[in-house]
């Protein structure tokens, strides 16, 4: 059973962990959607499976799955897998479901955030989205988890967190009209840092360029560990991205965290353009009211929408000539965990990458334990 409080998380001594944190799980949603997914969503459902079976070592994965596709998926993936029935409109956990807070007398719970698939009828990616509104209430009552109602449109892919009283997250996305026109900059930053128990908004202009969800600050920079964030970047003055990078490293270089601390930046190149392919063009079904999949469409490709697991980093393989360089550097950021690549142009192709469609669940301390040391990756 999951309750719902009507206080908050900050109220009731809850925070959201940082990623690097130890986890006791990992979820996802199976993707079936045919005017997101080309050819049925049989690519991207081979990239979801090779996702989850890339992370269960670090993390147990549960997937949910439509009633239609359940004998499918469970069949694709491997029986230490959890699947569970649930439905969804698409398929991207990490904005949908919901955001776990933890305290130090090891309880959690979880912040179910209102979710108008990135706008609304404002630019929204499609409609209805009804299902993915109550799928983090449901990931709570499977979790057994309590639950706070946020009074805000926010998706979980346009924050991030170093679980020492610091949020980042971009202007194009949460001031963005589209998701809580009433309210102000202060407003919004006094929520959500009353939701993740945080203390500092870090503000980064706007997202990768071209990123559908309105730039989401996951795609384009991530707390790696305290005072120290990964930044998607490109030395080529030319392209749209540069100027997007530069103004945020000048933002980090000039900020201090919730602690005082400098920001250390460290710089992950971006891949391509990667551009979508006439083939691919073709294989996704066309439906009035959903953003389109044109060929010559510059996708949002970033390493920096990686999933950081309890013992793996799992990150995506997009381009040949950077994957190498951005796995080399994500092992120096954490030396103690395996990183493993999957191959990840067909989650891409839908709108976002391995960060997007997954959401960890944090392990929540046993009462009488010490607390983990913080920041070590």
């Amino acid at each position: 059973m999951s309750a719902t409080i009507g206080s908050t998380p900050a109220a009731d001594g809850f925070r959201m962990p940082a990623e690097w944190e130890p986890h006791s799980g990992c979820w996802m949603v199976w993707p079936e959607r045919a005017d997101n997914w080309r050819w049925g969503a049989k690519p991207a459902q081979e990239a979801y499976a090779a996702v989850a079976h890339a992370i269960q070592p670090s993390d147990p994965v549960t997937m949910a799955v439509s009633a239609e596709q359940f004998d499918h998926c469970r069949s694709v993936l491997r029986p230490e897998i959890r699947v569970v029935e649930m439905s969804a409109d698409d398929a991207w956990m990490r904005d949908m479901g919901p955001t776990f807070v933890v305290d130090d007398r090891g309880h959690r719970r979880g912040v179910d955030w209102h979710f108008n698939a990135w706008g609304g009828l404002d630019g929204g990616l499609y409609f209805p989205w009804d299902a993915d509104e109550h799928a983090a209430r449901k990931v709570l009552e499977i979790e057994r988890a309590d639950r706070y109602r946020a009074p805000i449109v926010l998706e979980g892919g346009s924050i991030h967190v170093d679980g020492e009283g610091t949020v980042m997250a971009t202007e194009q996305c949460l001031l963005n009209h589209n998701r809580n026109p009433e309210l102000g900059r202060e407003q919004i930053e006094r929520i959500l840092c009353d939701y993740v128990g945080a203390e500092k908004v870090l503000w980064l202009r706007e997202g990768v360029f071209n990123d559908e969800t309105d730039g989401h600050v996951d795609n384009l920079a991530c707390f790696v560990r305290p005072g120290v964030v990964a930044l998607t970047w490109t030395d080529d003055a030319s392209d749209p991205q540069h100027e997007i990078s530069r103004d945020a490293l000048q933002r980090l270089e000039r900020a201090t965290d919730a602690r005082g601390r400098s920001i250390e930046v460290v710089l992950l190149p971006s891949p391509g353009p990667i551009l979508i392919s006439e083939e691919e063009s073709h294989g996704v079904d066309a439906v009035e009211g959903t953003l389109p999949r044109r060929a010559g469409d510059r996708l949002a490709a970033s390493y920096v929408n990686f999933y950081l697991g309890t013992s793996r980093v799992v990150f995506p393989l997009l381009d040949e000539r950077y994957d190498d360089v951005a796995a080399e550097i994500l092992a120096g950021c954490f030396p103690e965990r395996e990183v493993v690549g999957v191959p990840a142009r067909e989650i891409l192709l839908g709108g976002g990458n391995i960060h997007c469609i997954t959401q960890q669940v944090p392990a929540a301390r046993a009462p009488g334990l010490s607390v983990p040391a913080r920041g070590r990756a």
